[in-house]
């Protein structure tokens, strides 16, 4: 691709890095901000820096934040005693957005994937034990993607809490296997929410 100024190239080159923006999305997103007033265009540039510089994960949970302590985890109204595990911050929203959820989440920041070269030393998955340990909790739900990575880091997690004799369930598979949580459809998966099993179940042959 050809282009007449060195800024542009670079603008582009910048947001063709961005997952799933080839180069002529780029340019579009390029000329659309060079077509919007200067104000609106520093106010995005100033938005992203911001974002990048003063967001922060929740202490407990970490989740994506703007405060030490998540709004979820600060709130009187969420039942403290389930923990809901999902890979990320897109599948806490996901979850939410189905109203069928009420206590709190552990976000584990990946999955399991060798592959990948992640394991287990990379995610979150000591401090869970951590709250398992040191909290009152009387259900862990197991809620991660209906994958190869999601199966191992559900088998992980399932032998590294076994043993403190609180259930462990995972989401029903109305989810198809090789499904990505955040793109199921919210009555799916709130369904697949309420109907959890005991994880130990799918164990069985």
């Amino acid at each position: 691709m050809n282009f007449s100024s060195k800024l542009l190239e670079d603008a582009v080159n910048e947001f063709s890095r961005l997952p799933g923006v080839g180069q002529k999305t780029a340019l579009r997103l390029v000329l659309h901000l060079l077509g919007k007033e200067q104000e609106e265009v520093t106010n995005f540039g100033n938005t992203i820096i911001r974002l990048r510089q003063e967001i922060k994960h929740c202490s407990t949970c970490h989740n994506i934040s703007d405060q030490e302590i998540c709004e979820i985890c600060a709130s009187s109204k969420r039942n403290k005693e389930i923990i809901c595990v999902v890979e990320d911050t897109r599948d806490v929203m996901a979850v939410e957005n189905t109203s069928q959820y009420f206590g709190v989440y552990h976000v584990l920041g990946g999955l399991i994937s060798p592959m990948d070269g992640v394991g287990p030393s990379d995610l979150y998955i000591d401090s869970l034990v951590q709250r398992v340990a040191t909290t009152p909790v009387k259900e862990v739900i197991l809620a991660l993607s209906a994958t190869m990575e999601g199966d191992t880091t559900l088998f992980y997690l399932y032998k590294r809490l076994k043993d403190f004799q609180i259930p462990i369930t995972t989401i029903a598979r109305g989810i198809a296997f090789g499904g990505e949580l955040e793109y199921a459809d919210e009555i799916t998966l709130g369904r697949s929410i309420v109907t959890r099993v005991p994880y130990e179940n799918s164990l069985i042959k």
